[in-house]
């Protein structure tokens, strides 16, 4: 069996770009990048940023490109496709991600019916404080599993 799956979170790198392909669907493309952080031989603390093609066709195009924003992060899974094509009578490559599904990053709010922007969620987040924590201490013998 093969896989070929891909997990990707990161920020925007440019607005979703929109676009309908000549049989009518719609197909959108923009970059993500993500930073990984790691520490050299020194012991030096280094980063590094991976930058990520990124392209979803249909519905999902259609609502990416409208809500996701250049700097924006955003969490995608799909799958790597890379497509060639010849330039000038040189052989050219694309290697992107085929979006399968998203959510809007930490900072990006949720969607609310009748509005034509995600909003960030205001009030509706429980904080520590409100949390009741049980008086008496938990028997680990009466969990059930």
């Amino acid at each position: 069996m093969y896989l070929n799956k891909v997990l990707l979170y990161g920020n925007l790198t440019r607005d979703p770009e929109l676009k309908a392909l000549p049989s009518g669907a719609q197909v959108v493309s923009f970059g993500i990048a993500t930073n990984r952080s790691y520490k050299d031989k020194d012991g030096n603390k280094q980063e590094q940023t991976e930058f990520h093609n990124i392209v979803a066709f249909g519905r999902l195009a259609e609502v990416m490109g409208q809500y996701l924003k250049k700097g924006r992060p955003v969490y995608v899974e799909g799958r790597m496709q890379t497509r060639s094509w010849d330039k000038d009578g040189q052989k050219q490559y694309r290697t992107e991600v085929v979006v399968d599904s998203f959510q809007f990053g930490a900072d990006g709010g949720r969607m609310e019916g009748g509005d034509s922007a995600p909003r960030k969620a205001e009030g509706n987040q429980a904080s520590s404080q409100d949390i009741e924590y049980p008086s008496e201490e938990i028997n680990p013998e009466d969990i059930p599993f």
